[in-house]
């Protein structure tokens, strides 16, 4: 009788333990795949980072171009119109540009 409870207990806790291994070995799997992608995303990074930091070029290589006045300066300013009127959804002709200053 005592033999027949005591197996009779067993087979659950036995279940329950294999129930937990599963579990602990899918949370596992899962870990160290998150951690593998990590890893993969910073070398990726790293990689791109060198990339551009070899292409990019020297400030002593770029040559600083003189700032000149645009040639028709009525055409920027319709240009500059159609496109706040556009943006906006309103007439070309309720905009109006008063004046343009040059941004440094």
């Amino acid at each position: 009788m005592i033999d027949s409870l005591s197996a009779a207990m067993t087979e659950p806790l036995a279940a329950v333990a294999v129930a937990n291994l599963v579990v602990t070995a899918v949370i596992g799997i899962a870990i160290v795949g998150l951690l593998a992608a990590l890893l993969r995303r910073t070398a990726v990074r790293t990689e791109e980072r060198r990339d551009s930091e070899a292409s990019a070029p020297s400030p002593a290589s770029v040559a600083a171009v003189p700032a000149q006045p645009p040639e028709n300066r009525q055409a920027m300013i319709a240009a500059i119109s159609a496109a706040i009127a556009e943006d906006l959804g309103a007439d070309i002709s309720a905009i109006r540009i008063l004046s343009v200053k040059k941004l440094q």
